[in-house]
């Protein structure tokens, strides 16, 4: 009997640890579905749909628009990214980078993704179509299919000019913002929103291919064909080049369009000159991890370009609140 009492009381310390370990495997589970949103990548984009919204408004953005606006795109945008993990599955098992993901590390089943991806996709829609407006919830499922399909699916597998022509369904999100606060029934919300992506839209391959050069290695295992992989790492430094200067071009349009004031110019032109520094720099660079210091500010910059924007745009609006209003209800 001592014997049993003795194995009893060994046990009983460890009693409660099915229960802590069930708790940690949720936890471990839930922080697996979270990876699959790619919670650093939608913020960014969250991040500049949210600016959208308040260029798009004169003073605060309504409130059904901002908060449901912002939830429906991050759900959306979640719902891509974890169709991009379920198609990329493959070539995620092969790269340094993306080994650990979700999928290839085996913490979630393909099933499990796709319900996941289809469901938040699905909760996406409904808000936005029924508690924000159907142009914004159209232009967001667009944006959805543009990425998860068109993108992952095809281009990335078809052409080294992937990042350029998919770069768009990643650009579209100001316009959401923008959609979700007007219904783009002004006589500018077109002009101005588009403005908007055309940023992003530039920003998009320098920001992309310095990522490239540095995991070129990467993309080879997985026979992606990544401009530096498809060429060399000189050709894509040279195409780099070409895009930050055609980014420094871009973003000044929105000054030349009556959109923005000096403010915003005179941020855009000191955020670009420094980009253009770091393009020109990884045109030799000093060492290997030079392209990833140049992805780094990459990341910086559309932040502050959008901050520019959006003070920018308060400030018009405190200096000369008349003449602001006149000119967005024309």
């Amino acid at each position: 009997m001592s014997g049993e009492g003795g194995v009893a009381n060994r046990r009983s310390p460890a009693a409660p640890l099915p229960a802590s370990l069930k708790i940690a495997s949720m936890f471990s589970l839930a922080s697996s579905y979270f990876e699959l949103t790619k919670p650093r990548v939608v913020a960014l984009l969250v991040f500049t749909a949210v600016i959208g919204m308040f260029l798009a408004a004169p003073g605060i953005p309504p409130w059904r628009a901002l908060v449901f606006g912002t939830l429906g795109i991050w759900l959306a945008s979640g719902s891509a990214a974890a169709l991009n993990h379920l198609i990329d599955q493959r070539i995620d098992k092969l790269m340094v980078r993306t080994e650990h993901r979700p999928l290839p590390a085996g913490d979630l089943t393909p099933r499990q993704v796709l319900v996941f991806a289809l469901a938040i996709g699905a909760v996406s829609m409904a808000i936005l179509y029924f508690l924000v407006n159907p142009i914004t919830a159209l232009l967001t499922f667009a944006g959805l299919i543009g990425y998860a399909v068109i993108y992952t699916a095809y281009l990335k597998r078809a052409t080294p000019q992937n990042i350029v022509i998919g770069g768009l369904a990643g650009a579209i999100p100001p316009l959401l913002g923008w959609a979700a606060v007007t219904g783009m029934r002004g006589e500018r919300d077109w002009a101005y929103a588009l403005l908007l992506v055309l940023i992003i839209f530039a920003w998009t391959p320098p920001h992309f291919w310095s990522l490239a050069i540095f995991r070129r290695e990467d993309y080879r295992r997985a026979c992606i064909p990544m401009l530096p992989v498809a060429y060399d790492v000189q050709y894509t430094r040279w195409h780099v080049l070409f895009y930050t200067v055609l980014l420094m071009l871009v973003s000044v349009l929105p000054y030349l369009a009556g959109m923005s004031g000096m403010f915003y110019l005179g941020g855009a032109l000191v955020l670009g000159i420094a980009y253009l520094w770091y393009a020109l720099r990884l045109m030799n660079p000093p060492d290997e991890l030079f392209a990833m210091r140049a992805f780094g500010y990459s990341l910086v910059y559309l932040m502050a370009l959008f901050a520019f924007l959006l003070i920018d745009h308060w400030l018009a609006a405190a200096i000369a609140p008349g003449d602001y209003l006149l000119q967005r209800i024309g």
